[in-house]
């Protein structure tokens, strides 16, 4: 008798059954606009454009990195699901976009129906807490590409704006003030520093710092979304790889720089665990992590404590970091 498909490795019974187990989880995700069931060869979307003038759609994808490998190591795929959907919809909503639909893509050696099911069962609770509907995705099973029990995943947000709110840090001025967002921990940038610091061959990382080296992304897209139709905000920075010191000049007009107080927020000690135990410079902190701020938006100077009052009833950690000065460097450290 030849050889078959599954003599490869590729279980194609398992990958159905597989889509049979989540089928459930990813409809939770779906509102009125989602016209398709899952399965299908790709997913429908009706847009309902009433509320725009000059509809624009908005595109991200992005991945987790290396804190995948920590998710191997300690069996927890759940918030790795929330951490997919986070680096995608906390990336539109800085151009002002309100997130739709999510698509995901994971390949792995050997399909794991349980790691799988984790997996969805957070994109689906990343999808609902950011009002994007989870739409359909692709799971790849590639034996001999990828070690037993590890992965790879990948997503992809579209979301909408109208063309005369895209947020493009154009209109940002000397004298406008940021707030910084409180993060929840490490987020999903920096790992591989992480990693190379807390765990080797020889130690097992203690279940408590492993908890919190996990907590998945924070979503902001829910208490930003309300900002916009009530006040001005003119830019906004997800601070991810590259953590405070590349992310916020990003969104900066030539010739301005973001002056930051780093005493003005709260950094959580796992920061200041990754500093001493690997003897870690300051500014290599902040050049790779998020350092306590996952979000930053920059505002008029008059409306700023408004929109942290605002932010605070959204059970959001805002301060006031910084202002926007003339300067040739891009960004100052304080403190």
């Amino acid at each position: 008798m030849g050889l078959s498909y599954k003599d490869t490795g590729v279980d194609i019974d398992k990958g159905k059954k597989a889509v049979e187990e989540i089928k459930d989880i990813a409809m939770s995700t779906y509102n009125p606009n989602v016209i398709t069931e899952l399965g299908s060869f790709g997913g429908l979307f009706n847009l309902d454009l009433k509320n725009y003038e000059n509809p624009v759609l908005a595109a991200a994808a992005d991945g987790v990195g290396t804190k995948l490998k920590l998710a191997f190591l300690s069996g927890m795929h759940k918030t790795i699901g929330i951490d997919l959907v986070a680096m995608n919809v906390n990336d539109l909503i800085t151009l002002g976009a309100k997130p739709l639909f999510f698509l995901d893509y994971i390949a792995t050696g050997k399909l794991s129906i349980k790691q799988y099911k984790d997996i969805i069962v957070g994109i689906a609770e990343g999808c609902r807490e950011s009002s994007c509907a989870l739409l359909g995705g692709e799971t790849a099973e590639m034996p001999d590409f990828y070690k037993n029990n590890e992965y790879d995943i990948a997503g992809f947000c579209v979301g909408l704006v109208d063309k005369n709110k895209i947020i493009d840090g154009s209109e940002i001025k000397p004298g406008d003030r940021i707030i910084g967002l409180g993060s929840n921990g490490i987020h999903s940038n920096g790992y591989s520093l992480v990693r190379k610091i807390f765990i080797n061959q020889n130690t097992e990382i203690d279940e408590k710092l492993m908890n919190i080296l996990m907590k998945p992304t924070k979503i902001y897209v829910d208490s930003i979304l309300p900002l916009l139709d009530k006040y001005e905000i003119k830019g906004l920075a997800h601070i991810t790889g590259g953590g405070v010191v590349e992310n916020i000049p990003r969104i900066l007009p030539e010739g301005l720089t973001a002056e930051i107080d780093i005493n003005s927020f709260n950094t959580p000690d796992i920061f200041t665990k990754i500093k001493e135990n690997g003897k870690v410079a300051k500014d290599e902190m902040y050049k790779t992590f998020n350092m306590g701020i996952g979000m930053v938006l920059i505002v008029k100077k008059e409306n700023t404590q408004s929109i942290i009052n605002e932010l605070k009833r959204f059970d959001e950690k805002p301060y006031e970091i910084g202002v926007v000065t003339k300067n040739k460097q891009r960004i100052i450290l304080r403190g």
